[in-house]
């Protein structure tokens, strides 16, 4: 026995090392048991940290959600749930991409009348102090329920009539969205976006409904600062009612309607919007708006303050609603950016820019692509731009311009980036990066 002791106490390779501390088998049961008790917040800083690195990533949200702030554990649960991850477009915090990311997946596969709404309500208290922007590219409709054969009796056929209305309509988003105090950016495509063979147009139907339900919403959500609603077949009276909800948004400053079904009643209530909101970025590209929809614009761009983006790209404005703007741009003092490309415009619409760029010193970007200004036209610009000093970026590709004469127009204007680039490197601003 002797021998056996004496070995044991020369036994090089036993060291108290093997030995856990106290503290370590205390912080390995807490993170063990946390799913029943998540005692984090009594713990100190580094002893948290164990904890957290811990912790499983398969727990409920309703135990970590509002109980672990540390981002190294929400980084570990979005490496595992999605092979791309940018933090840089969720403010490089991992918690908020998690939330962000897991409620627009809920809120992607849910099913009208097959989803319980539970489950989205269920997640409101979980996530809303995160969620700052949902991006939903596509909304699904409810599930289609097949007729009823024919032969049946008389009461069946009565049902079979509510069918195709009840069954059309999307998710009401109102209980959610304005549950969101957060909520500063909202974009929504009404449809589904890998329908496969089992296409049929009634998945993008944006009904009635659908739109009186998203505009009560969007009213009600006080911060939101960016609405895209695009792809969903958006039509005049759709927009009159939005743009009506809209009106008097304390918030709001960008809306896009891009790729929708706009004509010129549309446009004439988004006229009204640009003279009473604050908005300063409207994109309503690829739309149906001919010059009438354009006046309109132009008039509520003569009475606005505060836009600084207008993109009417792909639409049908021609030489009446290109001149309509031009002759608003005399007056207006704040639009930046104007996209007037593929609008079927000629010399009539170069003549008014060409007053335009003499005279505005606001304007820093014109898209006229693939429009018919033809030689005449490209002069007139060039006409206009011998004095001006403002403006860097004009778009003449497509456009039917002499060549020389494109060419002193990119040299005038490249000269003037150049002059904005110095002058911003001899004088760099104040405001913190």
């Amino acid at each position: 026995s002797f021998y056996t002791r004496r070995c044991i106490t020369e036994d090089l390779s036993w060291s108290l090392v093997t030995v856990p501390h106290l503290t370590d088998l205390c912080l390995q049961h807490i993170a063990h048991n946390f799913e029943k008790n998540p005692i984090l917040n009594y713990l100190l800083p580094e002893h948290q940290k164990k904890v957290v690195d811990r912790l499983s990533t398969s727990l409920p949200l309703t135990v970590t959600a509002n109980t672990v702030s540390h981002e190294e554990y929400w980084k570990r649960c979005c490496m595992e749930r999605w092979q791309v991850c940018d933090i840089s477009n969720y403010g490089d915090s991992w918690k908020r991409m998690f939330f962000e990311r897991h409620l627009e997946n809920v809120l992607k596969f849910f099913i009208p009348n097959t989803t319980d709404p539970q489950q989205i309500l269920e997640l409101i208290p979980l996530c809303k102090g995160y969620v700052q922007k949902l991006e939903l590219n596509q909304f699904l409709p409810p599930l289609q329920v097949e007729q009823k054969e024919e032969g049946n009796d008389l009461s069946d056929t009565e049902d079979d009539a509510e069918i195709p209305v009840v069954y059309m309509h999307h998710y009401d988003l109102k209980d959610l969205i304005t549950a969101l105090p957060h909520l500063e950016e909202l974009h929504l495509v009404y449809g589904v976006k890998s329908c496969g063979m089992n296409f049929e147009w009634s998945l993008f139907n944006f009904t009635e409904l659908d739109c009186s339900n998203l505009a009560a919403a969007v009213k009600i959500c006080r911060n939101l600062k960016v609405f895209k609603l695009t792809q969903s077949k958006v039509d005049d009276d759709k927009i009159k009612l939005l743009a009506r909800n809209l009106q008097h948004h304390p918030c709001l400053l960008e809306l896009d309607l891009s790729h929708n079904l706009i004509r010129d009643h549309g446009a004439q209530a988004l006229g009204k919007l640009i003279s009473h909101s604050r908005l300063e970025t409207l994109n309503l590209c690829n739309n149906q708006i001919c010059h009438l929809g354009a006046q309109a614009l132009a008039q509520g761009l003569a009475e606005s303050s505060t836009l600084t983006s207008l993109n009417l790209r792909l639409n049908f404005v021609e030489d009446k609603g290109g001149e309509a703007i031009g002759r608003a741009l005399l007056t207006n003092t704040s639009l930046k950016c104007l996209h007037l490309g593929s609008n079927n415009l000629s010399e009539p619409t170069a003549a008014v820019f060409s007053q335009v760029l003499a005279r505005n010193t606001t304007l820093t970007s014109i898209n006229f692509s693939c429009n018919h200004l033809g030689l005449d036209g490209g002069k007139q610009l060039l006409k206009g731009l011998a004095n001006n000093k403002t403006l860097t970026e004009l778009d003449l590709r497509h456009a039917e311009v002499e060549q020389e004469t494109d060419f002193r127009i990119h040299e005038i204007v490249w000269a003037n980036r150049e002059a904005v680039r110095l002058g911003s490197l001899q004088h760099p601003t104040n405001e913190p990066l």
